[in-house]
């Protein structure tokens, strides 16, 4: 009987630690919405889109952006397949929801992952006012990561942020990013905001679609920690609301050891200007 009323606290408080962590990242989410819902959304024209460098302006033409309003926040929905080292043989299960705000760079992301058939590891990143914060909480708990406001964390998320951009291609036009043209098919953006800048190459096809985005960001946030290239590739595209987006990727670090490819993300659901 003993057993029985351990077992049924344990599950109370596993059930009350989600709750709480659901909690305070929905509020969180519903913070970032409420900075962002009276910010206006502007006409994306073709004037706009042709004062950017050639493959960017193919791109936003591609996507279908012209003619439509700005898209100022994204909620989306994913399910993934993660590996958190090389030599991990078996990939975890993960869902997760993002909320993202583009007036003011800004995102949260909460992921669950499933490690074992009874242990699940919960994760939320954000990013706003060009600070980061990550924290990791094993069955919603007990925390094993918890930093925020450092410099690694900051650039790290930021570069997220530009990695991600495809999501919401009409932010290429705002104020705080500028636009390199590399080649006919490359273009890289500068982002700077709040004190904290980072870049990322995009790769574009012929047709003007996006097939790769690379960045420079630290791996973790440990005092040895160094800049790695890490690298998005599109392996499927679709179009939402009459919007290209990519909706199937991996996501991949370049080791010194050679590619490790950490991520495979598949896009549910997407919402704009919600």
């Amino acid at each position: 009987m003993k057993f029985l009323y351990f077992i049924m606290i344990f599950i109370i408080i596993l059930i009350l630690g989600k709750w709480r962590f659901n909690y305070f990242t929905n509020k969180e989410i519903a913070s970032l919405a409420a900075a962002s819902e009276n910010d206006p959304a502007m006409p994306v024209t073709q004037q706009r889109i042709e004062a950017l460098p050639l493959p960017v302006a193919r791109w936003l033409t591609t996507t279908g952006m012209a003619g439509k309003h700005e898209i100022q926040s994204v909620r989306l929905k994913q399910t993934g397949l993660m590996k958190l080292k090389p030599s991990q043989k078996n990939w975890y299960q993960s869902n997760a929801e993002q909320y993202i705000t583009v007036n003011e760079p800004a995102f949260l992301w909460k992921a669950e992952i499933k490690m074992l058939p009874f242990l699940k590891v919960v994760g939320r990143d954000l990013f706003k006012h060009g600070r980061g914060h990550m924290t990791i909480k094993i069955a919603s708990l007990i925390p094993i990561v918890d930093i925020a406001d450092n410099e690694k964390i900051n650039q790290s998320t930021m570069q997220r942020y530009l990695l991600e951009l495809p999501w919401y291609p009409s932010a290429a036009l705002s104020p705080y990013i500028q636009w390199k043209q590399l080649d006919e098919f490359s273009a890289e953006a500068t982002m700077d905001y709040n004190g904290v800048s980072g870049s990322a190459t995009y790769q574009f096809s012929a047709e003007g679609s996006v097939e790769k985005i690379s960045a420079l960001r630290y791996k973790d946030s440990s005092k040895d920690a160094k800049l790695l290239e890490c690298v998005g590739e599109v392996v499927e595209s679709s179009r939402i609301e009459g919007i290209e987006i990519p909706t199937a990727l991996t996501v991949s670090w370049m080791l010194e050891e050679g590619r490790f490819t950490w991520y495979k993300v598949k896009v549910e659901d997407i919402k704009f200007n919600e």
